[in-house]
């Protein structure tokens, strides 16, 4: 039996994400997980060519507090009666710290939406979802198309 404790949804405030979160409160309503919000305050565009940048904080904890209720809003409070949540607000690279936060927290399921790009857009941008999926310890789900909902048969 497979067993879904903990469910990481990274956010980005994207429609891409938006739909992923969709996926990932009804992952957590029915399995009665823990469903883990978490953004990434990315680093590298402080200074990329300043590799000392990438280990000190940007954000002061105000602020990093403020980022973190915001991040709840995502989830009506309906739903939080519901289900365990919990956000995280990290500073780092996108995909590592969303790897990093996966093996510490036990995460037994990652639900992420996917921009789609392709061609020279994604060699240039890269892809933080397929990162992800190749390098997660757990199962990645990745939603891309807003309007292609999944139904049940």
């Amino acid at each position: 039996m497979i067993s879904i404790r903990n469910i990481l949804c990274p956010i980005d405030y994207s429609v891409y994400s938006e739909m992923a979160l969709k996926y990932a409160i009804e992952f957590a309503e029915k399995y009665q997980a823990k469903l883990y919000l978490m953004h990434v305050l990315d680093i590298r565009v402080y200074d990329i060519n300043n590799p000392e940048l990438y280990n000190i904080n940007i954000v002061d904890e105000e602020t990093i507090e403020k980022l973190r209720e915001r991040l709840l809003r995502c989830v009506n409070e309906d739903t939080r009666g519901r289900i365990s949540v919990e956000a995280l607000i990290i500073q780092g690279v996108p995909f590592a710290e969303i790897i990093k936060v996966s093996k510490e927290y036990g995460i037994d399921l990652i639900v992420i939406g996917t921009h789609g790009r392709t061609g020279l857009s994604h060699a240039i941008m890269g892809s933080v979802a397929e990162k992800i999926v190749r390098k997660a310890p757990c199962p990645v789900l990745t939603i891309r198309h807003p309007e292609h909902d999944f139904i049940m048969p």
